[in-house]
């Protein structure tokens, strides 16, 4: 067995405060240095779990913000497709104007023709118009769903709407004849209308996709504010702590030597 040193009561009492001290200024460091008082299940299990929780709650909901965002940018889209076929619809109708408004075979013709280019390129936009592989107003068009909280069990749904030509009413036009002017000019008027109601119908379903995103992002601070509040530390307290141990600590010192010199004074009397 190896030789131990064999201490004296009071040393011993004085070598245990100082230890105390130590562990005590460990942790008051280690609150100073995270800004907490409960960095593990060690320090408050209750607190450290419900501060888990809610953190937890307050990623999803970020996650589910993100994804909001992303939909937002889909209808963004579609509504920017929108107001080009809007225009396109009004270079539409006002081709037809123009043919009703001559007798002319020829100009007619070249009117008809203008007619015809116009709706092809509404396609061409209509096609072009998604974002993220998500097209709300192409021929087809897709459903946009949009999961609005941190567990799925709360969604939404942004209805696509077909607006190609041929969504929109248009045939290919035939101005040879004033009953195909006037067909074509009604399909036009008809079609400046229906995206009209459309841009307006995604113009709402983006402001509400906005309203939902402010009222995440709110929520997710309340969340994270409230599991802060169950494991941040006083700052000010902890400072007048480690203070305190440090006056206790040289305190210690002191004790201890001043026990040590009172053992090699006795030592002394048998020397």
């Amino acid at each position: 067995m190896a030789d131990q040193i064999s201490l004296s009561s009071a040393v011993r009492t004085n070598l245990g405060g100082l230890q105390q001290t130590a562990k005590l200024g460990a942790r008051t460091d280690e609150r100073l240095g995270s800004g907490k008082a409960v960095n593990s299940p060690i320090d408050g299990a209750a607190e450290f779990f419900a501060s888990q929780a809610l953190s937890s709650r307050a990623s999803g909901l970020s996650a589910a913000k993100d994804g909001v965002d992303q939909a937002i940018s889909t209808v963004q889209a579609a509504t920017n497709g929108l107001d080009a076929i809007s225009n396109l619809a009004e270079q539409a109708r006002g081709l037809a104007t123009a043919a009703r408004n001559t007798s002319d075979p020829d100009q007619r013709a070249a009117l008809q023709d203008q007619f015809n280019e116009v709706t092809n390129q509404i396609n061409g936009i209509a096609q072009d118009s998604g974002f993220g592989g998500t097209n709300l107003v192409q021929a087809s068009p897709d459903d946009l769903e949009i999961v609005l909280n941190e567990d799925g069990s709360s969604t939404d749904t942004v209805q696509g709407i077909d607006s190609s030509a041929a969504g929109l009413g248009f045939t290919v036009a035939d101005f040879s004849t004033d009953a195909g002017v006037e067909a074509a000019l009604g399909q036009a008027s008809a079609a400046v209308d229906t995206v009209r109601t459309s841009s307006a119908t995604l113009a709402s379903n983006s402001s509400a996709l906005q309203t939902r995103i402010n009222f995440t992002e709110d929520l997710a601070n309340t969340l994270e504010s409230g599991a802060a509040k169950l494991t941040e530390a006083d700052l000010n307290e902890e400072a007048a702590n480690r203070l305190s141990l440090q006056t206790r600590q040289a305190l210690g010192n002191n004790e201890l030597g001043l026990a040590a010199q009172s053992e090699r004074a006795i030592l002394g009397l048998f020397a």
